[in-house]
Parts: C-alpha cells; structure tokens; sequence
C-alpha cells in the first residue's frame, strides 16, 4: 500500500488497518499505533530475514558480545534491569548489589539517618553532569519529583561561566544541607571536572568541607574514583565500562536521583524489564520495538529523510523530546556503517510537549514541508485531584486537543504514530525509555551502523582539546 493510499482511505479500511497493526499489552496498559504511517502489509514479509539478523544482533549483545567495536566494550544496559541475563555471576551479583546500595544509601539520607556535620537532613542536591549524566536525571526528576517529597534537585550541565555562577550561587542559601553529586566514567571528561573543581572551590569558599557532602558516580578505577576514595567522599557508584551514557539512565545516574526524590526504583526497573521482554519477541509483528523501527526506516526510506517530531501530551515528559535526542541522534548519527562505506545515516529529532507546543509547530506540520513523522505520546489516567470546574475537564481538553492535532495531519497526509499509556509512574517510564532503546538498536541493525560508538563526539573533544591547549600556550 502506497503512503497515499493511507491517508484517502475510507473510515471501514482505516479502522482495519488499525486493528490489523495495533499492537498492545495489558500487563503494561500499554498500545502501540502505527496505523497512519507508511507500513504495509507486505512489508512484513520482505522485511522478515533483515529483522531475523537484527533479532540475532541484539540476542548476541544481551549475551555479551563486543558491541562497542570502537572501545573494545560490551553493551549492558540490557542487565541493569534484569541481571539474570548478564553474561557472568560477577557481572549479575555487581548490579544486585548496586542497586540494593543505592537504594538503602538514598533513603538512608531521605529519611535523616545520614545527616551534615551538623546534624541537619540534607534538603538538596546539586548535579554534576554531561549528555545522558544530566539528561537521564532531569527526566527523572521532571518526571515523578513532588512538592515536599524528598530532595530538590539542581543541574550544573555546562561550562558557561554566568551559568555556573547562577546555578551556584542559587543554592547559597541550603548549601549546608547541600549533597554534590558528580558523574564522569572517565573523570576527565572537561565539563563535569570543570564543574567540580568550581563546586569544590564554592564550597570551600563557604567554610564547608566538601568530601563529607560529595558524591561519585563513576566507573571502578578512574580518576573521579581515585579523587573519592583518597578524600573519602561520602559514597561512590558505580558506572560500568559496558553502559554508555546515553543508556545509563536505569543505572546509578538514574537510579540515584530517583530515590532521593522519593521515587520507586523497582517500578522504574521493572516496567523497563517488562518492555524488554516483549521487544525480545522475534516476530516484527508482535514486537512493539520491531513495528517502530520498521514505521521509522519506512517514512525515511532508510535514510532518515523525514524528520521525528516528539509531542508527549504530559508536562512531565516536557524534557522527553531532548532526552531521545541523544538516544537517537547520537546512536544513528554516523557518517560510515560497519563496512566502511560512507552513509551520513541518523534522524533528526526535536519537539517539546503538547498542547502547548502544537501552537508552535502544527501549522507547519499540517501545511509545511512534509519532511518528518510525529510520534504522539498519550497518558489516558487523570490525577483525581483535578475534578470538573464550570463543566470542564482539563483531561478532556488534553485529550481533544492530541486527537484533533493527530486528525488534522492525517488529513493533511502528515504521518504520524501514537504510543499510549494507561497511566504515568515509574513503569510506564522505565517501559517507554525501554521501547525507544530497543527501536534504536533494530534500527541502527537494519541500516547496518553501530549504535554504540561515538566518533563524532570524539572527534570534537579531540578538537576543543587542542583548541585549549593552544589557548594555554599563547
């Protein structure tokens, strides 16, 4: 069926094709809709030996397979939501134990058995983190952080002076009661040292000790590891070799934050484990990751030719669209694939939240240059706090205003996708985050490049390197 086709359907062969595509799981209270973009019946099957290898790939990584060809790494993300499945008893019981620490070490300060020099429960935390180290906790915190429920959270993310001297100085008036935490795997990534040494220096400026109020979040070895155990910081994580930073946010970077903001890290873990399981499935039929990826290869044509529009209609998933920028761009983006021909593969990816937001793009999504699709995101649960008020439902406007948007572009031959949930909490979180990692790898298999690589990214630290130390020299 051509894209045309699609869109002048009748009403009785569109409500076919929905159920015909629609997939859902109940376990979840979660449903996938492809119906309006460019997939057709058949491509199920011509595209059935090209997802058999890509399944095989993914088997074989979740095994223990050298991924990260480029730094000679195994890709684990998969083991920190269900280590039964790590390649080795080490590597199962070093995330058991992980996460029992993590857990017991945030609600031990949560709760005030971990206090200041003082005696005083800590009342904030003050994040030191780049790329995913700081995306991954903002999502977190966007997500499930609540008035007067565990710890406020503050990101330092850049090496802007006005804004380190902002974002610090903002915290002057709790900085006793103030936990640093900083995340590097290396620890000589510029940016979170550089954040560091200028915290640390506040700190001391302001007649504080720092190691009894620092945090690490690094991999076993490393600078930042050393730097901790030296001082002897108040605790150290770990930050495996095998995760990547784009993929860490079901580890300590997400973990962490999470439970001292008074989330369910076990939910968390649990719906992304559950959405694992089901992506697992080598049919692309009854694989929610298999029918995205497929809908994403076919509206680019393989190329990334349309751009991916990300509208979650939830003000908590606001920062959702930069989150999955990383994920997507940084793991697609790549100028060779693993034969060594030159592609310049990758799918731009931008949005914000609906409705809000559809104020600013659906005019030209509905009647501008039809470069893109548009993933929906859809929570159908209401707080029941917010009632009916003059005979208006905010729920209802949300709701409506999600499918007239979504009406108006399948009008206008605009594709798009909808990923709905039943409710929002930690699973649906942990399941969502689950579904796009997994779109990604199949992805990144059918267009045969590596996911898990970053060379571009390299070669601009390489590049700002000499850069600066040029700038020393003059």
């Amino acid at each position: 069926m051509a894209k045309t086709d699609i869109f002048q359907m009748n009403n009785n062969d569109k409500w076919k094709r929905y159920c015909d595509l629609l997939f859902s799981d109940d376990s979840l209270g979660f449903w996938l809709d492809i119906s309006r973009m460019d997939v057709e019946n058949n491509d199920f099957k011509n595209f059935e030996e090209r997802y058999s290898e890509a399944f095989d790939s993914l088997t074989k990584l979740e095994n223990g397979s050298i991924a990260n060809i480029d730094e000679r790494r195994q890709v684990g993300h998969y083991w920190l939501r269900n280590p039964k499945i790590a390649p080795s008893e080490q590597i199962s019981d070093s995330i058991v134990n992980e996460i029992k620490k993590i857990s017991e070490f945030g609600s031990s300060i949560v709760n005030g058995e971990i206090t200041n020099n003082d005696g005083k429960k800590y009342t904030d935390v003050f994040w030191i983190g780049i790329g995913g180290s700081g995306l991954g906790p903002l999502l977190i915190k966007e997500s499930f952080k609540r008035d007067s429920v565990g710890l406020n959270l503050h990101f330092l993310d850049n090496v802007d002076p006005e804004g380190i001297s902002h974002k610090l100085n903002s915290i002057l008036p709790a900085i006793n009661t103030t936990l640093f935490v900083v995340v590097s795997k290396s620890g000589g990534t510029p940016e979170p040292l550089i954040g560091m040494e200028q915290s640390m220096k506040f700190v001391h400026d302001n007649n504080l000790k720092w190691a009894s109020r620092a945090i690490a979040i690094t991999s076993n070895g490393s600078k930042l590891d050393q730097l901790a155990v030296s001082e002897n910081w108040l605790a150290i994580f770990d930050l495996p070799d095998w995760v990547g930073g784009r993929t860490s946010i079901t580890g300590a970077v997400g973990l962490l934050p999470a439970v001292l903001i008074g989330a369910d890290i076990n939910k968390f873990l649990d719906g992304a484990s559950q959405m694992d399981a089901l992506t697992r499935a080598k049919d692309i039929k009854n694989n929610p990751a298999a029918l995205l990826s497929l809908a994403w290869f076919k509206s680019g044509n393989g190329k990334g030719l349309r751009d991916m529009v990300v509208l979650p209609y939830r003000d908590r998933l606001q920062v959702f669209s930069r989150y999955l920028q990383q994920l997507v761009m940084e793991s697609l983006g790549k100028k060779f694939d693993r034969n060594d021909n030159q592609v310049n593969q990758g799918i731009a990816v931008y949005g914000n939240k609906g409705s809000t937001d559809q104020h600013a793009y659906v005019q030209q999504l509905r009647d501008g240059v039809d470069n893109f699709f548009v993933n929906f995101i859809e929570i159908l649960h209401d707080p029941s706090e917010i009632t009916e008020v003059n005979n208006k439902r905010p729920g209802d406007y949300l709701s409506g205003f999600l499918q007239g948007t979504r009406s108006a572009l399948t009008e206008g031959g605009r594709q798009n996708l909808t990923i709905t949930f039943k409710s929002f909490d930690e699973s649906s979180l942990g399941a969502l985050i689950a579904l796009f990692e997994r779109a990604v790898s199949l992805y990144a298999e059918l267009i045969n490049v590596n996911a898990y690589n970053q060379p571009g990214v390299e070669a601009g630290k390489k590049a700002a390197t000499n850069i600066i130390n040029l700038q020393k020299e003059i």
